[in-house]
């Protein structure tokens, strides 16, 4: 888990610009994804400042400090530049106050800008801050991105994942990690699940050794993250056990307290793995339109029932 961002590595991802303090950049870091939009503060309401939070301003602010005179804006805004601030930032491509600069810089705070409006901006900023502050944990397995859909393969060590997912990768979907898989959660019903940073792009084979997938295959057989829909647990064939034949008996496996929907699927010699998991990721997403083919025959079955209790009715009776 990360428990801190540079404001350096966060103004790189969201594209802001600098107006003062770029050499404190990479030695302020941001450890909340919730941004403060000062405009209590302004007033000289000290209380409740979230002083570990983005300071960020937009029009109401910037048109509210117009108001103040330069003594007053310094005042506050040095109060407001404390230890744990961050970052000051200001939305909309308008000019950040010249007492503002003042007191940042006084106290090493980097003070940034963006074109972007104060909501866009808000939310950009606390989209990759919770993606970057999230829990994260492992799982052994393999992630596929196939026609859409995030697919976990699951199973003991020599089942046949990596072959699988090499297969699937030849039929034109898309790898995201193998042998380890980190996930985070994204939101109280999204599993994102991404490669290590060591293991990126590559692909074991017993036998053959570590691949690299976009190096054989090109970009177009890569992502870098995705949401986790489906989890496809492969086990080695048992005579002894009775496998779901008509789909109609839900698994799911929990994950940060999201329920992920599961299905086990046999091992046994002649078996495609990588056609029939090509076809659960297609049954899944028809599924989440609307289709199910288990109802449907189901629904087959009892009107099969009916018709032939009726035709037994209106036998002739001797």
């Amino acid at each position: 888990m990360v428990d801190k961002v540079s404001v350096k590595d966060l103004a790189q991802a969201t594209h802001l610009s600098v107006f003062s303090g770029k050499e404190f950049l990479a030695n302020k870091f941001v450890t909340v994804s919730d941004i403060s939009r000062p405009g209590l503060e302004l007033t000289g309401y000290f209380n409740f400042y979230p002083e570990e939070r983005i300071q960020l301003f937009g029009m109401t602010e910037i048109s509210f400090s117009k108001n103040m005179t330069s003594d007053e804006r310094f005042v506050v805004m040095s109060q407001m530049a404390r230890p744990e601030t961050p970052m000051f930032l200001v939305s909309r491509n308008l000019p950040a106050p010249k007492e503002m600069i003042e007191a940042a810089t006084k106290h090493k705070i980097p003070v940034l800008g963006s074109k972007l409006p104060t909501t866009r901006l808000s939310s950009l900023l606390t989209e990759y801050l919770d993606r970057q502050l999230a829990e994260r944990r492992s799982i052994h397995g393999v992630l596929v991105d196939i026609y859409g859909v995030g697919v976990m393969i699951t199973g003991d060590s020599g089942v046949g994942k990596s072959e699988t997912a090499l297969e699937l990768v030849k039929r034109g979907h898309r790898l995201i990690a193998d042998d380890r898989v980190d996930v985070y959660q994204q939101d109280e019903q999204t599993i994102v699940g991404e490669a290590p940073a060591i293991l990126k792009h590559l692909l074991e084979i017993r036998g053959l050794g570590i691949i690299d997938v976009m190096n054989l295959f090109g970009a177009g057989a890569v992502r870098e993250e995705t949401p986790i829909d489906l989890i496809v647990h492969l086990e080695n064939w048992s005579a002894d056990r009775n496998y779901d034949r008509l789909g109609s008996g839900e698994q799911y496996q929990s994950v940060f307290d999201v329920d992920i929907p599961k299905i086990t699927v046999p091992v046994k010699v002649g078996r495609n793995l990588a056609i029939i998991i090509e076809v659960a990721a297609m049954n899944f997403r028809a599924k989440s339109m609307g289709y199910d083919a288990t109802k449907v025959f189901e629904k087959n079955l009892n009107e099969l029932i009916q018709q032939n209790e009726a035709n037994d009715e209106n036998q002739p009776t001797t």
